[in-house]
C-alpha cells in the first residue's frame, strides 16, 4: 500500500476521475432504461446502479493493485442496449439471464479459451482497433464545437497550453475549464442532484427457456466480441500484458456475486481504461495502475451513492463529457494509429480494422469493434495466402 501512495499523483487521480465519468455520462441512460424495460422500481434501479458501482469498482481496485497494471473494467453498455430492447421478459427471469451469461464468462476465464483467441490477434489489428474505438470519441468532441463553441473551444486551448506548459496536468486543465465555462454560462444543472445513499434489492434468480436463449446467450456474445476484445486490445496496444484468463475470471465472478442486485455483466474496459493508461495519467508507464485504482475507488463512492452520484455526473454538459474525453484520447489515438501502421505488410489489414471499427457497424447484435478485428484477420489470412 505504501508504494502505491508514492506512485500516486495529481495526474493519476484526475484520470481515474474522467474515466469514470466518460464511463458514466456516456452510457447511464440506457442502464436506465434496461431496467424499466424489465419492470424495475426506482429502489430496484438504485440498485443496479449500486451493484454496478461496486462491481466495477471492486474488480478494478483488486486487479490493478494484484497486477501493477491499469486494469480497469466496466459493465457492458451493448449488453445493456440489448437487455433495453427484451419485452416479455420479468425481472427474476433476468436475473436468471445474467447469473447464467456470467458462468459462462468465468467458463471463458478459467479454461483459458479467451486468451488463446486473443493471442492470435495482430499488434498491428489490436491498435487499429483501439485507435478506431476511440477515434469516435476524438470527432464527437470536434462535433460538439456545432452545439457549444464557446466551451469546446475555452477546453481545446486549455488542452493545447496544457501540453505545452504542464504535460501532466493537461486533462485536469481542461476538465476545470470547462466546468468553469459551463458554471459561467449556467450550464451546471446541480439542482436536479438528489442527495441519497443505494441501498441493494435482492431479486430471487428464476431460470426460464425463453430467458437463457433471448438474454443471457446474447449478452455472454456481445459482453466478450464487443466488450472484452478491445478491452484486451487497449490494454496490448498500450504495451500491457495483463493476465487475461485471470481478468476475465474476476470479472465473471463479480458477475456472480451481484447479478440478483442488478449486476447484470462485468468486462474489461477499453476507451475507460486508454484513459488510465495513457500519457496524460502518468509520465511514467510502471505507475499508470494508480489511476484503475483511483478509477476503483470512485466507482465505489458513485455505487454506494447511488442515483445521487450518478445524477452529479449527469449535471455535466454532454458537449463537456465530449470534449473531455476526445481531447484526453488524443495521445493514445495517435500512439494506436502509429503502431498499427508501423509496419507495411500488415497496414492494409490495419487500415480495414481501422475504418470496419470507426463505422459503428452493427451485425447480429454484435458491435464494430468485433468486425473490425474478423476483417484485418481476414485482410491478414488473404495476404498470407497470396505471399507463399
Amino acid at each position: 500500500m505504501k508504494r502505491c501512495l508514492n506512485d500516486l499523483s495529481v495526474s493519476s487521480l484526475m484520470a481515474g476521475f474522467v474515466a469514470v465519468l466518460v464511463g458514466f455520462t456516456s452510457s447511464v441512460a440506457i442502464i436506465f432504461q434496461a431496467a424499466q424495460a424489465l419492470g424495475a422500481t426506482s429502489a430496484q434501479t438504485s440498485s443496479w446502479i449500486w451493484a454496478l458501482g461496486l462491481g466495477m469498482g471492486v474488480t478494478s481496485l483488486g486487479l490493478s493493485y494484484w497486477t501493477r497494471l491499469p486494469i480497469l473494467t466496466a459493465w457492458s453498455t451493448p449488453g445493456a442496449a440489448l437487455i433495453a430492447a427484451t419485452s416479455g421478459i420479468s425481472m427474476p427471469e433476468a436475473i436468471g439471464a445474467f447469473l447464467f451469461s456470467s458462468s459462462l464468462i468465468l467458463l471463458f476465464g478459467l479454461t483459458g479459451w479467451f486468451a488463446r483467441v486473443m493471442d492470435r490477434i495482430p499488434l498491428a489489428v489490436a491498435a487499429a482497433l483501439l485507435a478506431g474505438v476511440l477515434t469516435r470519441f476524438g470527432l464527437d468532441a470536434v462535433l460538439s464545437v456545432k452545439s457549444a463553441p464557446l466551451l469546446v473551444l475555452v477546453m481545446a486551448a486549455a488542452y493545447l497550453l496544457g501540453k505545452r506548459l504542464w504535460p501532466r496536468y493537461a486533462v485536469p486543465g481542461v476538465l476545470l475549464a470547462g466546468v468553469m465555462v459551463a458554471a459561467a454560462q449556467g450550464r451546471l444543472q446541480m439542482d436536479a442532484v438528489e442527495w441519497a445513499w443505494a441501498q441493494p434489492v435482492w431479486t430471487t434468480p428464476q431460470l426460464s427457456l425463453a430467458a437463457l436463449v433471448g438474454v443471457a446467450l446474447p449478452l455472454f456474445l456481445v459482453t466478450m466480441a464487443s466488450q472484452n476484445l478491445p478491452g484486451v486490445a487497449a490494454q496490448r496496444a498500450a504495451g500491457y500484458r495483463i493476465p487475461v484468463s485471470a481478468s476475465i475470471t474476476v470479472t465473471g465472478l463479480a458477475g456472480l456475486v451481484m447479478a440478483p442486485f442488478g449486476g447484470f455483466a462485468f468486462n474489461l474496459a477499453a476507451i475507460t481504461a486508454a484513459i488510465c493508461s495513457g500519457p496524460e495519467a502518468h509520465a511514467d508507464p510502471a505507475r499508470r495502475y494508480t489511476a484503475a485504482m483511483a478509477a476503483g475507488l470512485v466507482y465505489i463512492a458513485v455505487g454506494l451513492a447511488g442515483g445521487s452520484v450518478v445524477g452529479l455526473l449527469v449535471a455535466f454538459p454532454r458537449e463537456l463529457v465530449a470534449a473531455v474525453a476526445g481531447l484526453a484520447l488524443i495521445s493514445t489515438i495517435a500512439g494506436g494509429l502509429a503502431t498499427a501502421l508501423k509496419e507495411e505488410k500488415h497496414r492494409d489489414a490495419a487500415c480495414l480494422t481501422f475504418l470496419v471499427t470507426l463505422s459503428g457497424l452493427s451485425v447480429a447484435g454484435i458491435g464494430s469493434a468485433f468486425w473490425g478485428v474478423v476483417a484485418g484477420s481476414l485482410a491478414l489470412l488473404v495476404q498470407h495466402l497470396r505471399s507463399k
